[in-house]
């Protein structure tokens, strides 16, 4: 008789009253385990925890571009306030140069060493770099898409004369760089599909900290803005003006006439693994002083998601004035290879 009933279920149902055993519960009549999340508990915490993931990581979301991630332009790149971030990359080089300065000097009075020193051509380049974002939505505050960001940043470049173990390997120089920083998320259409992502000004000070005669500082404002095509390419300038200073507390008299008073940053992606920057500064004047900096980064490595690790093979070639800031007047060409640490 059973045999004749359809269905699996049913049969089993027919056996099982044949044989005097009660049914067994469906499925939809068994009670949920104890601790179990029911679907819209787990819809719910899976939300939660997307939700999380996006809050504290969305500055680093690779949907969105470099430069927005990088000035968390969009309320989707948003990471909040007073969380360490990098700025510069952090690296560690060798470098070999053609020149070094082993008596620093300037035309400022009692701001020339006395004696020289037996430094070598070939020493270690370190570089520390980080910032804050300190405030936020300051001119764009009810704007759904944009956020302008007002930042504090800290850089910090020695050169460390590793390999000179006859003069006890000394720190030739150390330049520290404070930076205040406000970004504006200036979107506009240029030509040819490239993208115009924002504007800006910052306030900064650079000075190597030293006594005289080897203290050297200046200060500077400066506008800057940013631009984009794809993910493929970045360019990012800056002009400045000195903040003036009395010729009895001026380090370095003419600094913006070797250094420069401008800077232009080209950065090229050509794949997942390879990147090529040129950065030049320019006095911006008929002299034509300044620097080129030609560089090629080489990802090592991938994060846990396929996507790209933060630490690069960093080669970089450097000529002109301006490589630290004992070496405001004097123009030197360096090599170095290192690796570095970017926060994109």
């Amino acid at each position: 008789m059973c045999a004749a009933v359809t269905g699996n279920a049913a049969r089993l149902d027919c056996y099982d009253q044949w044989a005097g055993r009660p049914p067994a519960p469906s499925a939809s009549s068994m009670p949920e385990p104890i601790g179990t999340p029911t679907t819209t508990d787990a819809a719910t915490r899976t939300d939660s925890t997307s939700t999380e993931i996006a809050r504290t990581d969305a500055c680093h979301d690779n949907s969105y571009s470099t430069l927005s991630r990088f000035w968390e332009l969009e309320n989707g790149t948003d990471c909040g306030t007073f969380r360490i971030r990098g700025y510069r990359p952090l690296s560690f080089s060798v470098v070999g140069s053609n020149t070094v300065n082993e008596q620093p000097s300037s035309s400022a009075l009692n701001h020339t060493a006395a004696t020289p020193v037996n430094y070598s051509n070939t020493e270690t380049r370190l570089q520390l770099s980080m910032r804050t974002k300190v405030a936020q939505g300051l001119l764009t505050h009810g704007d759904s898409e944009r956020k302008d960001s007002l930042w504090f940043a800290y850089s910090q470049q020695s050169y460390w004369q590793l390999f000179s173990s006859n003069i006890s390997r000394p720190f030739r120089t150390t330049d520290h760089e404070p930076e205040l920083v406000y970004v504006y998320p200036t979107d506009a259409k240029l030509p040819f599909d490239w993208r115009l992502r924002y504007s800006g000004v910052g306030l900064v000070h650079q000075s190597n900290g030293q006594s005289l005669p080897l203290s050297r500082s200046w200060n500077r404002v400066y506008l800057m803005a940013g631009a984009e095509l794809d993910n493929r390419w970045m360019v990012q300038a800056r002009v400045w003006k000195r903040l003036s200073e009395n010729a009895g507390s001026d380090d370095n008299p003419g600094i913006e006439n070797t250094i420069g008073r401008g800077e232009l940053k080209t950065m090229w992606n050509i794949n997942q693994k390879h990147s090529v920057g040129l950065t030049w500064l320019h006095s911006l004047r008929q002299d034509g002083n300044g620097s080129a900096r030609l560089e090629w980064l080489r990802t090592i490595g991938s994060r846990d998601d396929g996507g790209r690790s933060n630490l690069r093979l960093h080669t970089q070639l450097f000529s002109g004035y301006g490589d630290s800031l004992i070496d405001y007047n004097r123009k030197r060409t360096v090599f170095s290879v290192g690796l570095s640490l970017l926060d994109f």
